[in-house]
C-alpha cells in the first residue's frame, strides 16, 4: 500500500450483489490515490479469492487487481456448517459479532502496520460500523448498492410504523397501496421486501436487524448510492445527502479483477463473437434465484421456441439438466458486465437486480423482467412502467411461466423499435456521469479530496 495516502475501510453484506458494486467503488477510490481495506467476512473471502484465484489461472493473469487494494476477512459469528441462507439469523449474528471484530481488526492495522483508517464505507445494510466508525474517531460513509428509492423506503421505516402502514414487527398492517414521498411512485405493501421471505420468523429477525441499524442512516457523513439523477431524480430529490454515483462499472484498468463467488466461463465471449449484432438472447438470474423443475422445463422449451440464439447462465446448484441444443450456450457462470456491452447482445432476460439493472441500462440492452424475490419486484415495475425498455411476463394463476409466454415476450420485445430507441438513448445519458464534468465522478472526486484533507 502507498503510504501518505488516505486508507479506506470498506465492508460490504455478505452476498454477491453487495460486494460487487462496493469493490467497484473501491477500485474507483483507489484509481482517485485511495488505499482500500476490503473487509469480507471469513466465510465470503474464501469465495472470493478462490474465485480470483480460479479466474487468474484462466486468464494467465497472476494480478489478483489494484496493490492498493487489501483483501482481509473477519468472522459472522456462525460456524462453517451453519445455514448463511437463513438470512435472519445471519444478521443477528453479524449484529452480535461483527462490531468488535471490526474494532480489533482496525487496531490491529494501526498498532502492527502503522495504518490509521481516515474512514469507514459501509454498506447500507451494515449499518452497525457507522456507530464502530463514531466510538473510534473515524469518518462514516454508507454505501447503498441499490435503488434511491430502495433506501427511501428503508429510511421511512419509523415512518411506516408510525403511518400504520407496517407494524412494529414489520408485518403490512393491510394490503394497500401507499407513498413516501409526492415525487416517488406509490408502492404496494405487498411488494416491501423484507415481507418477500418464505418464513415469518425470517421476515422477523431481518426486520428487527433493519430496525436497529436505520437510525445510523440519519448521521453519517456521507451517502453514496449506485444511482444517477436521469434514473431517479424524484427519489434522489427526497435526499439531497444521498450521492449518485452511479452507474458503477469495472473500467479498463480492472477488467480482469473480479469478486464474483463463481468461477466465470470465458468462453461465452469467443461464442458471442460468432453472432451477428443484435441477434442473442442472453439468459440470467443472478446469484439466488430458484426455480422448481417444472418451471425450468418451460423456460427450456420456452428458448426453443424462439428459434434465437440464446446463452443461458445456469449456475451449479440448478439441479436439473438441460441441453442448449445447437442454437444455445448454457454456462455455470459469465462475466455478465463484458457480456451485456457485447454487439450480440439482442436482450436480457434477467431477474431485475439492482445491479444487473444497472448494468444492461448501461449497455443499452432493453427487458425481459422475470423478478424472483426482495426488490427484484419494484425493479420490474421501474423498468417497464417508468423506463419503458422492457416487457414484463405473465403467470399463470399458479405463478408458473408458460413455453408459450416467453416466446411470444421475446418476439414483442424484439419487434418493438420504440422500447429499443428508449434503450439506447438511456445509455448515452447514463454514460455521461462517468465522463470528465459528470454528476457522479465530481461527488466521487469531491469525497476524495475531503480525504486528503
Amino acid at each position: 500500500m502507498k503510504m501518505n495516502t488516505p486508507t479506506v475501510l470498506a465492508i460490504p453484506y455478505p452476498a454477491q450483489g453487495h460486494v460487487n458494486p462496493l469493490m467497484i467503488f473501491s477500485q474507483k477510490l483507489a484509481e482517485y490515490g485511495c488505499n482500500i481495506i476490503f473487509v469480507n467476512t471469513e466465510f465470503i473471502h474464501e469465495k472470493v479469492v478462490s474465485s480470483i484465484n480460479n479466474n487468474n489461472n484462466n486468464n494467465n493473469n497472476n494480478n489478483n487487481g489494484s496493490s492498493s487494494i487489501k483483501l482481509v476477512a473477519i468472522p459472522d459469528g456462525l460456524e462453517p456448517e451453519d445455514d448463511r441462507s437463513d438470512l435472519g439469523e445471519l444478521c443477528m449474528s453479524m449484529l452480535r459479532t461483527m462490531p468488535s471484530m471490526l474494532e480489533r481488526l482496525i487496531e490491529d492495522v494501526r498498532l502492527n502496520d502503522g495504518v490509521t483508517i481516515n474512514c469507514i464505507v459501509y454498506d447500507g445494510i451494515m449499518g452497525w460500523a457507522s456507530e464502530v466508525a463514531k466510538k473510534m474517531g473515524i469518518n462514516g460513509a454508507l454505501f447503498w448498492p441499490a435503488s434511491a428509492a430502495l433506501f427511501a423506503l428503508q429510511y421511512n421505516i419509523p415512518k411506516l410504523i408510525h403511518d400504520g402502514i407496517i407494524d412494529s414487527q414489520g408485518f403490512p398492517t393491510a394490503k394497500r397501496s401507499f407513498q413516501i414521498s409526492p415525487s416517488i411512485r406509490e408502492m404496494d405493501t405487498g411488494l416491501i421486501w423484507w415481507t418477500n421471505f418464505p418464513d415469518l420468523e425470517t421476515q422477523r429477525k431481518t426486520f428487527q436487524y433493519l430496525l436497529s441499524i436505520t437510525k445510523t442512516q440519519y448521521s453519517t457523513d456521507w451517502c453514496f448510492c449506485n444511482t444517477t439523477n436521469e434514473l431517479e431524480h424524484a427519489a434522489l430529490s427526497c435526499f439531497p445527502k444521498l450521492l449518485p454515483i452511479g452507474p458503477l462499472l469495472k473500467s479498463n484498468n480492472n477488467e480482469d479483477s473480479t469478486t464474483s463467488f463463481l468461477e466465470e466461463d470465458l468462453s461465452c465471449m469467443s461464442w458471442l463473437d460468432k453472432h451477428s449484432t443484435a441477434s442473442v438472447v442472453y439468459v440470467a438470474f443472478g446469484s439466488t434465484t430458484r426455480f422448481n423443475e417444472k418451471q425450468f422445463v418451460e423456460l427450456a422449451l420456452g428458448l426453443d421456441l424462439t428459434n434465437k440464439p440464446f446463452l443461458l447462465v445456469m449456475r451449479q446448484d440448478f439441479k436439473y439438466e438441460f441441453k442448449a441444443g445447437s442454437r444455445g450456450k448454457m454456462v455455470r457462470w459469465v462475466p455478465q458486465q463484458k457480456v451485456l456491452s457485447h454487439p450480440a447482445i439482442a436482450c436480457f432476460v434477467s431477474h431485475c437486480g439492482w445491479n444487473s439493472t444497472i448494468e444492461a441500462l448501461s449497455n443499452g440492452v432493453p427487458f425481459l423482467c422475470w423478478p424472483y424475490f426482495l426488490d427484484q419486484f419494484h425493479n420490474k415495475l421501474y423498468i417497464c412502467d417508468d423506463l419503458k425498455v422492457g416487457l414484463g411476463f405473465e403467470g399463470d394463476e399458479n405463478g408458473l411461466i408458460s413455453h408459450g409466454e416467453i416466446k411470444l415476450k421475446v418476439e414483442q420485445l424484439l419487434g418493438d423499435e420504440n422500447i429499443k430507441s428508449r434503450s439506447l438513448e438511456l445509455k448515452e445519458k447514463l454514460k455521461s456521469n462517468n465522463e470528465e464534468g459528470g454528476a457522479s465522478r465530481e461527488n466521487l472526486r469531491k469525497f476524495v479530496t475531503c480525504l486528503k484533507k
